[in-house]
């Protein structure tokens, strides 16, 4: 199916006259939850070989990290080049969101002011109605889930409604690998992966559901690859590959237990992949620090668009940039689990600040229990009391006000080091860096939010989740 409406959209779409050199069309893929789980990463088991191959043609950035570990604050501030806290868009499910501030511009405002066509690749009613997967690996899911509303954050819905000669700027998102109906789509289309050859985190106990949540997981982010090579194969055909930059990364980390809606890396870290029509750099690993953010401020600096001076994020890839040596992200509300932590991560250490102590990790939270089996598998060893030494702490009733880890030597951010008289100095640098981010931008998440509002705006999700479903028994 997939490929006759590939066929279709290949053979409806008019020739366009090309555009010059030093104005490329630009398609920037967002995959919905993946960490750099792929095979051009280093990482087992899972077969990319589109991923890998245009890796290859392109630069790898091992060191990409979002602003947010949730979909919505994340976009947010991707579509913005801001962090979400300071434009009202921290929360996950905003409280009847409001328009941004006038001095705020999207992406889309500063390339369209520079003559870009502008879309958000999205299915056709024909493909909805079919009853299929709705999104495609040629068209996208259409996806933006902005905690702000805008007039009108793009101009069409493929670059084929552009203008002869018009450069063109799409976000395409790729359903692949959230969890829901790709899981299962995934069981139909990619190689399986046997649970018990997956490797699981010190921070995940080694239990049958958790394999077997880990591999179809995997087996999503095969799906991704192929629906990312169907994207690549329209574009050849259609004769942009050679005038198109691509962009390919995550909203946020991967969608597992204690990945996605937390501040680790698990939740935070996203493969980031650039190939030029040039094939500059081709092959090329970069190891510098990337928020989310500076890609935003990129995007303008490939289009020859003026800067933005309101923009948070700097043009990484502008010759001369100097690198960051941190990356800032925040954790607010998730649906109805209430929250607030701001994190600051370098090259070697990550440093979370829990304003919420009494708060504990485990907390309700409606959408883990319906969708996270290991979640729920967790939950029932902690209270057995069957969990290691390293994994009780997420178990525990509070959490600490502050968290330490050295990421290299412990990348599962098992090991607190914050009490630790040896970090002292680590320690201070951290907290230092994170005050100067609070003193230099507005935090939205300062101002607590009415309570009957938080349920209002989640009572549809309440009622669809009345109860957990109970985790898989092998």
């Amino acid at each position: 199916m997939l490929a006759r409406l590939l066929l279709l959209m290949a053979l409806s779409a008019p020739v366009f006259a090309a555009v010059p050199a030093d104005r490329p069309n630009i398609l920037w893929i967002l995959a919905d939850d993946l960490g750099p789980e792929l095979g051009c990463y280093g990482y087992p088991l899972v077969k990319t070989p589109h991923l890998d191959r245009f890796a290859a043609e392109g630069v790898r950035y091992t060191h990409a990290f979002t602003t947010a570990p949730v979909c919505s604050s994340s976009r947010s501030a991707l579509f913005t080049g801001r962090y979400q806290t300071a434009i009202g868009a921290h929360h996950h499910r905003t409280v009847d969101p409001q328009p941004l501030p006038p001095d705020v511009r999207t992406v889309t405002d500063h390339l369209r002011a520079a003559g870009y066509f502008t879309v958000n690749v999205t299915p056709s009613a024909a493909i909805r109605r079919a009853g299929g997967r709705g999104p495609d690996g040629a068209t996208g899911t259409g996806k933006t889930d902005f905690n702000f509303t805008v007039a009108k954050p793009f101009d069409g819905t493929d670059w084929k409604q552009r203008a002869a000669g018009q450069p063109f700027f799409a976000q395409l998102s790729l359903a692949a690998p959230h969890r829901g109906p790709v899981w299962a789509e995934a069981k139909r289309r990619a190689a399986r992966i046997d649970p018990a050859a997956v490797s699981l985190p010190r921070f995940t106990p080694d239990h049958p559901v958790a394999r077997q949540d880990l591999a179809d997981y995997l087996e999503a982010v095969q799906l991704a690859d192929s629906d990312f090579g169907d994207v690549l194969a329209r574009l050849a055909r259609e004769g942009l590959a050679d005038n198109t930059v691509v962009i390919f990364t995550s909203d946020n980390g991967q969608c597992l237990f204690r990945s996605k809606q937390f501040l680790y890396d698990g939740g935070l870290r996203v493969p980031l992949l650039i190939r030029w029509p040039d094939r500059r750099r081709a092959g090329a690993t970069d190891d510098r620090l990337v928020s989310g953010i500076d890609l935003t401020a990129a995007v303008l600096g490939l289009a020859g668009a003026p800067p933005d001076p309101g923009m948070h994020g700097t043009d990484f890839l502008r010759p001369g940039a100097a690198p960051r040596d941190h990356v800032i992200a925040a954790r607010d509300r998730m649906g109805l689990a209430g929250d607030r932590q701001r994190a600051v991560r370098t090259n070697r250490h990550k440093y979370i600040r829990n304003y919420f102590p009494a708060i504990p990790n485990l907390q309700t939270n409606l959408y883990k229990e319906r969708e996270y089996p290991t979640w729920n598998v967790f939950k029932e060893l902690a209270a057995a009391g069957r969990l290691t030494p390293e994994q009780q702490p997420f178990a525990a009733a509070t959490k600490p006000v502050e968290e330490l880890y050295d990421v290299v030597a412990d990348p599962d951010e098992v090991r607190n080091l914050a009490a630790d008289p040896a970090q002292a100095a680590v320690l201070a640098d951290l907290r230092g860096k994170l005050d100067a981010w609070l003193a230099a931008y507005p935090d939205g998440g300062r101002i607590g939010e009415e309570p009957l509002d938080v349920l209002r705006i989640n009572r549809a999700y309440m009622e669809s989740t009345r109860a957990p479903r109970p985790a898989a028994r092998p």
